[in-house]
């Protein structure tokens, strides 16, 4: 039996928008495919896991403050998790451990965080508190080799910077910075996004991209999911689809 196993980090910490339902959909589609997904947890002062041996490691958003809470821990584990994603790890990181992977986290104060420094980019939150990337939004993407508008819910103060491979263009909302263009951030094993909603919940094909993506890295070979029904998923999507477009 194919298996996926998930290393889900600082879940009692990084939970905002029920970013913890992105596992249980990911653990839904496996079930329904036959395939055994096995979910593990690690938080602060945790003994220290074998990154490699995981599929997909997972991150949550959380704000400045868990961010802070978590950010020397998390660079206890830079080594680790720097190895396994040039393994071929995937890595799946929304809003503050999308920040924390760039290079570093300015918050509003003026006060830097370093991040783990895997990618270029960059985040600096606006000082003015009240000014905010807040609401739905439409992101238009091609990773899976068909184009594909997913929705979600933005809420951050940052303003990342310097990303090189978004995750796809906004065709409503904000993105990685104030009515930006693009938004999150994209490898062929990273997903990077400020979704929350939880993402997964109305887009389905990111799902499936990253089992797919975790299995068939492991067999050594194209792995093919069975096809599910999504119809309800897509119905909801393109309702907010339809709202935010005013169709």
């Amino acid at each position: 039996m194919n298996k996926l196993k998930i290393l889900h980090m600082y879940s009692d910490m990084l939970d905002l928008y029920g970013d913890s339902g992105n596992m249980e959909i990911l653990k839904y589609r496996c079930k329904m495919r036959g395939i055994e997904c096995e979910i593990g947890k690690y938080s602060i002062n945790s003994a220290m896991p074998d990154f490699t041996s995981f599929d997909l490691i997972y991150l949550g958003g959380g704000a400045d403050l868990e961010q802070q809470h978590i950010a020397e821990d998390l660079h206890k584990c830079r080594q680790g998790i720097a190895k396994a994603y040039k393994r071929g790890v995937f890595l799946f990181l929304i809003c503050g451990g999308y920040q924390l992977f760039g290079k570093y986290y300015k918050d509003a104060d003026g006060n830097k965080m370093d991040g783990l420094g895997l990618f270029d980019y960059y985040t600096v939150a606006e000082p003015d508190r009240r000014k905010r990337c807040i609401g739905n939004i439409i992101v238009r993407t091609e990773f899976t080799g068909k184009t594909v508008d997913i929705v979600g819910f933005e809420n951050h103060g940052g303003q990342t910077k310097n990303v090189k491979n978004p995750l796809g263009s906004v065709i409503c909302g904000h993105g990685n910075c104030t009515k930006s263009t693009h938004e999150g951030y994209f490898e062929k094993n990273v997903i990077a996004t400020y979704m929350h909603g939880p993402c997964l919940a109305k887009n389905p094909e990111i799902s499936d991209y990253i089992i797919s993506y975790c299995l068939s890295t492991k067999a050594g070979e194209n792995i093919k999911l069975t096809p599910l029904d999504d119809s309800l998923e897509k119905k909801c999507r393109q309702v907010m689809v339809d709202r935010l477009t005013n169709k």
